[in-house]
């Protein structure tokens, strides 16, 4: 009589070092995603907010073609709205401004016209470009030739 077979029986699911690999890797992989939506969502939020300040351009020049004078606000031209972090686009006439208008790095003014920019993600900013509240700021500067980051202006 032969020996009867036995069956070796192995023991069903995953070991604690597979479970932790795995777990590993999806964790490595979500960061991955996480930061590279990150980004995403900050460049789509600057790219609105130069939309937003080229509008806002647009309804500032209509209201000086029909009134011939640039508004004292953008209230009054009918043009005022939040940036995507929700504080009001900042618009300075320079007729009204007294000194108080936007500067480069070597401290002339951004624009003979009028100033319209967006405090950025933080929400702060000074009239120099070059102070660490400004860097993050997207502007209007040449006169409506540049908008973008004052960080690279």
């Amino acid at each position: 009589m032969t020996p009867s077979l036995q069956l070796v029986r192995r023991p069903l699911g995953f070991t604690l070092v597979e479970l932790l690999l795995a777990l590993a890797i999806v964790g490595i992989l979500a960061s991955l995603a996480y930061s590279g939506y990150e980004d995403y969502s900050r460049r789509a939020r600057y790219s609105l907010v130069m939309s937003d300040i080229r509008s806002i351009e647009q309804c500032i020049e209509r209201y000086h073609i029909m009134m011939d004078a640039f508004p004292p606000d953008l209230a009054t031209a009918g043009c005022s709205r939040d940036d995507p972090w929700g504080n009001p686009y900042r618009y300075l006439n320079m007729a009204h401004a007294k000194g108080k208008f936007r500067k480069d790095k070597n401290l002339h003014p951004l624009n003979s016209d009028y100033d319209l920019y967006s405090m950025g993600p933080d929400g702060k900013s000074v009239a120099p470009l070059t102070a660490k509240a400004s860097r993050d700021d997207i502007i209007r500067a040449n006169n409506g030739n540049y908008i973008g980051l004052a960080s690279d202006y």
